[in-house]
């Protein structure tokens, strides 16, 4: 089988999929086209044409199967090049633009929205990575369509596509899964910007240092050149309570990993987390919002309802009676081999013996 694999816009995560998505099938012969993970207006409203200048060999091939991301404009490089009409079309929904929080720096634009929207429509089947992903994902279209002029909003498309669509998280790679790691360190490892909601976490941890309650923490994650102003704040007055800050190399932050205790989320925005999977898989217990896609994922024990001062109260709860922490949640769970067939079936591969 060949199969043409299209990202237009590979972030760490979707790369994590891309990569996972090939190891998993070996046997297929695989073609795969990219775009980097920056000029994001650009990237997804023109990489059919980009390609087309580009890749004009790779296209003309034929194909039994495409997947892409729905960053991909299909139903315009299926225009354009018609013989990817006759393959097999899946399109994978690692996040949706009608869901994403607003920004005082940015002006929400009609673009992303409608080629998340046509690729849908263009695809054979549709994939999401979690029942959050796909219901905003319906919710979003019928609020977006609504304010058009004639009220055009496909609702009978819609709710078959609620129905059909499949639910399938992007897998982790196969390894074994570290016990809790214990102590009293803190982690935050996700990317610094406004919709991951730093605030929030930096409020809960001034509240833990008004209680006196004795931490460390560790701040990572990607970083970008403008960033809120509450990173630069918090480093001073958090002092030497942290042990790490910043983007690190990869064994620097597996590492910190596995000498951290508690993973804590505060963000406005999520579809999946790979963040947080990572740092349970390496040890670290979960603290998330009772929110977004977490509920698809983590039990009642791991989730906090409210704002910062309910994230505050459990994790002095946790830190000062260690004993009353859930036990890890089973990371294998969201590990290739539990999805690989799965896969299989959504893309016509068959399943493993």
């Amino acid at each position: 089988m060949k199969a043409l694999l299209l990202s237009a816009y590979a972030a760490v995560s979707h790369r994590v999929w891309a990569d996972g998505l090939m190891n998993a099938f070996p046997e297929v012969e695989w073609t795969r086209l990219e775009l980097p993970p920056r000029h994001f207006a650009w990237s997804i409203r023109a990489n059919p044409l980009i390609w087309q200048v580009t890749q004009e060999a790779a296209l003309a091939q034929t194909y039994d199967l495409v997947v892409a991301t729905s960053m991909v404009d299909l139903a315009t490089l299926v225009g354009l090049c018609p013989a990817l009409g006759r393959a097999h079309k899946v399109v994978y929904f690692h996040e949706n633009q009608f869901a994403f929080p607003a920004s005082a720096h940015q002006t929400p634009r009609p673009e992303p929205m409608m080629v998340n929207l046509y690729a849908a429509l263009a695809a054979d089947s549709v994939v999401f990575n979690s029942r959050y992903n796909r219901d905003s994902f319906c919710d979003g279209v019928r609020a977006f369509l609504a304010r058009m002029p004639g009220r055009v909003c496909p609702a009978t498309w819609l709710d078959g596509l609620a129905e059909r669509a499949q639910l399938l998280p992007v897998p982790l790679p196969t390894m074994a899964q570290r016990p809790a790691n214990g102590g009293h360190r803190i982690v935050w490892n996700h990317r610094w910007e406004y919709d991951k909601n730093p605030e929030a976490f930096f409020a809960a941890l001034a509240r833990l240092i008004e209680e006196e309650v004795a931490f460390e923490v560790a701040v990572m994650g990607q970083q970008f050149r403008n960033r809120p102003a509450i990173f630069d704040q918090a480093r001073d007055w958090l002092g030497e309570r942290v042990v790490c800050w910043g983007e690190q190399p990869s064994d620097v932050y597996a590492r910190m990993l596995e000498s951290s205790a508690i993973v804590v989320s505060t963000t406005d925005h999520e579809f999946q987390g790979l963040a947080i999977m990572e740092a349970v898989t390496r040890g670290c217990v979960p603290l998330v919002p009772d929110r977004l896609c977490f509920p698809d994922y983590y039990d009642d024990a791991y989730r906090y309802r409210g704002d910062s001062e309910a994230l505050a109260m459990r994790l002095e709860q946790w830190l000062r009676h260690p004993e009353q922490r859930p036990a890890l949640p089973d990371a294998r769970a969201w590990q290739w081999p539990h999805w690989r067939d799965a896969y299989a079936a959504v893309l016509g591969l068959g399943a493993s013996a």
